[in-house]
C-alpha cells in the first residue's frame, strides 16, 4: 500500500489528521511527527493531541490527508483513512520516545494507524 513516493511524503511533510467526536463531529489537526512503520501502519507522536486522543478512545475511525510541498507545480496528494490504536506503554510508545524529532517533546503516547485505504488527490 504504502510505496517509497508516499512514505517520503508522509515522512516530510504536515499531514491533517481528521477524527470524529462522540456527536459524530468531526475534529481535525496538523500533525507532523509521523513515521511508516510497515506497507500499511503509521505511528504518530501524541505530544499535544488531547482532542484527538478522547476521540480516538470513542471512534478509533481517522482519516488523514498530505500534499506535495511544491503542490503548484506537482498537484499531487494522498488521503489516508485507516483504525486508530493508542498506546501508552510498549513497544509503540517506546518507539516514539526513541524519535529523533520528539527529544524534548512530552510523548504522552502513540497512535498507530493501520491503513485500509490510500486515494490518491490532484
Amino acid at each position: 500500500m504504502i510505496n517509497k513516493g508516499i512514505k517520503n511524503m508522509i515522512e516530510n511533510n504536515a499531514l491533517g489528521f481528521a477524527t470524529i467526536d462522540n456527536l459524530g463531529n468531526p475534529h481535525n489537526i496538523a500533525v507532523g511527527f509521523v513515521k511508516v512503520v510497515s506497507k500499511d501502519e503509521l505511528i504518530i507522536s501524541n505530544n499535544y493531541l488531547e482532542e484527538t486522543i478522547k476521540n480516538i478512545k470513542k471512534n478509533p475511525n481517522v482519516a488523514l490527508v498530505v500534499w506535495a510541498r511544491n503542490w503548484e507545480d506537482n498537484c499531487i496528494g494522498y488521503e489516508l483513512k485507516g483504525i486508530a490504536q493508542y498506546f501508552t506503554e510498549g513497544k509503540w510508545f517506546d518507539f516514539i520516545k526513541k524519535i529523533p524529532i520528539n527529544n524534548g517533546e512530552p510523548c504522552m503516547g502513540a497512535i498507530l494507524v493501520k491503513l485500509n485505504k490510500i486515494k490518491t488527490l490532484g
